[in-house]
């Protein structure tokens, strides 16, 4: 058998290997570890919304309904926890943030995430837009179960997990970055896994 990334005869080109999509200080796993800061929110989709308010408190809200009616994607992306556990290749199906953006006029740079249960994060606005963010509310082919983060949240893959707030109930746009409930107690402002921005001092 060969080793992973090896190629095949009369391949010609470079494979890439799970290494290369392991971050420093990560080890791959195949489970999704649970990990929340508090209870896990139950919100049916029915009394669920998603609000998108701007540094002038303009403000726009969806319904799941109207979510749902918005062009869906199905999303393939390996995802990295600040616990060092990273899992490649998992399946999700949401609505991209910039189409939730499109019209939004702001001149914030900045976002705090919020959650149902009170959870909340912050992020450059720039690091949701150009197809680098959604709201995700499935799974692996199945409704996002609420251990997850169903039944939708934040997916901001590129960052660790932690910024993907579970439980999304909206986007606050702000002029001033305003560190989140992981932030203010010493977690990594921004959180790149690629230069292990764990902690405040990384």
């Amino acid at each position: 058998m060969r080793p992973v990334g090896s190629l095949s005869p009369g391949f010609r080109g470079r494979a890439r290997t799970l290494t290369d999509r392991l971050p420093p200080g990560q080890y791959p796993t195949e489970s999704f570890p649970v990990l929340s800061a508090g209870p896990t929110p139950h919100v049916a989709t029915d009394g669920w919304t998603f609000t998108v308010t701007t540094e002038t408190g303009d403000s726009r809200t969806w319904t799941w309904q109207q979510m749902m009616d918005l062009p869906q994607e199905d999303i393939v992306q390996d995802i990295h926890c600040v616990t060092r556990w990273s899992k490649f290749d998992t399946h999700w199906r949401g609505v991209s943030l910039d189409v939730f953006l499109e019209d939004v006029e702001t001149a914030a740079t900045y976002v705090k995430a919020t959650s149902y249960g009170g959870y909340t994060t912050n992020l450059p606005l720039a690091d949701l837009r150009g197809g680098k963010a959604w709201i995700v509310h499935g799974y692996d082919g199945f409704a996002l179960s609420p251990e997850h983060g169903g039944p939708a949240r934040l997916l901001v893959p590129h960052l660790y997990l932690w910024k993907s707030a579970k439980w999304v109930s909206g986007l606050r746009l702000t002029r001033e970055d305003e560190p989140g409930f992981w932030e203010s107690v010493g977690y990594h402002n921004y959180g790149d896994p690629w230069r292990e921005q764990r902690n405040w001092g990384d």
